[in-house]
């Protein structure tokens, strides 16, 4: 057994969507995000990589429940070398849905498919640079500054944790790069000190309960830490209403409330969550 006891929901739905997914395990989805959920924040996301201990819980997990699926904002390519979920016994059916379900790996072909490039997200990240530097967004300005994540040609993220006051720095600029990204035909979708343009009609809730009906999942639960797991818990939510019972996990931050404001489950970051996964692994062995 683990270290870590079953936490216990602290709502009713929540509960009878922890009961469901014991009772039937075969059945179940556990989705998962991957930065701060499976992989602790950093300050460049390049750097960021899966908890020390996540694949070898998941690989445990697996194999007694229906499907485990990783959700992310990321490439799901990068999500994949970044998670070190490749070729791990266990993980022979993991799943990872990228760019919010636009793009999907999985561990049986090794492959990804999805969509190609977005033209509005490639000329944001042509135009970013200079964009930033007008508004005195740039290296001159803020210490180690803004940082440009580009997410192949599906997404680009324009992070401020690495500036002197990253609060202050997302806040100033929000505005304009909700203007560039509307310009553009894309959305903003704002996180943990970092703004990313996208496409429109694409989110982590569309893609959790696309792939719960897809695999006829009698019941789901989801781990996030961020703004953009919000849909996910929506889509949770809808399921319940539709019949499906599920469990809302938050990955613990103080940066964002709303989350564990509306979960069923709160754990402290990464470590809680693979804390959480291997109890489950645990009680359903």
């Amino acid at each position: 057994m683990g270290s870590h006891p079953l936490p216990t929901p602290v709502t009713p739905a929540g509960k009878a969507g922890l009961a469901e997914l014991l009772s039937e395990p075969k059945r179940a989805v556990v989705a998962l995000d991957f930065d701060g959920t499976l992989a602790p924040i950093v300050p460049d996301p390049d750097q960021a990589r899966a908890h020390p201990r996540a694949v070898s819980v998941l690989s445990r997990l697996a194999p007694r429940v229906g499907s485990v699926v990783v959700i992310t904002g990321r490439p799901a390519g990068v999500a994949v070398r970044y998670g070190g979920f490749a070729g791990v016994p266990g993980l022979e059916h993991l799943v990872v849905l990228g760019h919010y379900g636009a793009e999907r790996w999985d561990a049986v072909s090794g492959e990804v498919h999805g969509p190609g490039d977005d033209p509005g997200v490639l000329a944001v990240r042509a135009e970013l640079p200079g964009f930033l530097e007008r508004l005195g967004a740039w290296r001159e300005t803020w210490v180690e500054t803004v940082h440009i994540e580009h997410k192949d040609g599906r997404a680009v993220a324009v992070h401020t944790r690495r500036t002197d006051d990253p609060q202050a720095a997302l806040d100033a600029l929000r505005g304009p790069l909700t203007e560039l990204a509307h310009r553009h035909g894309l959305i903003v979708e704002p996180g943990r000190m970092v703004l990313e343009l996208r496409p429109p009609g694409m989110d982590k809730g569309v893609a959790l309960a696309s792939y719960v009906r897809e695999n006829g999942a009698s019941a789901a639960l989801y781990a996030g830490d961020d703004l953009g797991d919000l849909a996910a818990f929506d889509a949770v939510e809808n399921l319940r209403a539709e019949g499906v019972p599920g469990v809302l996990v938050c990955s613990g931050s103080n940066e964002v409330a709303e989350l564990a404001a509306r979960a069923d489950i709160v754990v402290d970051g990464p470590e809680g969550v693979v804390g959480l996964l291997g109890a489950l692994a645990d009680a359903l062995a």
